[in-house]
């Protein structure tokens, strides 16, 4: 694995393909009180992009030209959170998702673990370590902190391959597309103050 490191947003003229590995870091879990810190991405090639949001209020032009491009599609692993944070932070709509989260639900309705370790270690005997993940994100980062923010986006590409065929196989692929479109307005949702409703409840 090889990690570039950028700071505030992407460098200009970066090409990154039509199907694009994506992660945040933040502060917490509470989009409107936790600041988004770092933005991971890759294009499954074995280099994974870091770019640290230093400065929320300069906008990075080029990591926003990219997550608005419908022709991209975006990998990512919890789709909801990651897309409210960025939908939050730069006032933007995201399409073109895929979430391996969603993915996992619908096709490995064998088990209830459906976690990026899980899906790593289950069909790509890969062991990752989680150990960074509730360290501080908003000061300077660590080769440790690096390391574990790249590997989140390391093995989306792989692991999205496998359950494309599992999706298929199953007859799901259609269910699974429909959850991802979905993404955008369950979003919505949850920064409007719908996040603990079950709105299809009676």
């Amino acid at each position: 694995m090889k990690i570039k490191y950028y700071e505030n947003d992407l460098p200009d003229n970066l090409n990154l393909g039509n199907i694009i590995a994506i992660d945040t870091e933040t502060m917490g879990l509470n989009p409107y009180r936790d600041r988004l810190c770092l933005v991971q991405l890759s294009s499954g090639n074995g280099v994974c992009h870091l770019v640290k949001i230093i400065d929320l209020k300069k906008k990075p032009k080029n990591l926003i030209a990219l997550l608005k491009n419908d022709k991209i599609t975006k990998i990512f692993h919890f789709a909801r959170f990651d897309v409210a944070v960025l939908k939050f932070s730069y006032n933007i709509n995201i399409k073109n998702i895929y979430c391996t989260k969603i993915a996992s639900k619908i096709a490995r309705t064998y088990t209830d673990r459906h976690g990026y370790k899980d899906l790593c270690k289950e069909l790509l005997n890969k062991s990752i370590s989680k150990v960074e993940q509730t360290s501080d994100w908003g000061s300077t980062l660590s080769k440790d902190q690096k390391h574990y923010a790249a590997t989140d986006v390391l093995h989306l590409h792989k692991i999205k391959e496998k359950l494309d065929i599992m999706l298929k196989r199953e007859n799901r692929t259609n269910l699974a597309q429909a959850c991802f479109n979905f993404v955008a307005y369950r979003t919505d949702l949850d920064l409007g103050g719908w996040q603990e409703i079950d709105i299809f409840k009676h």
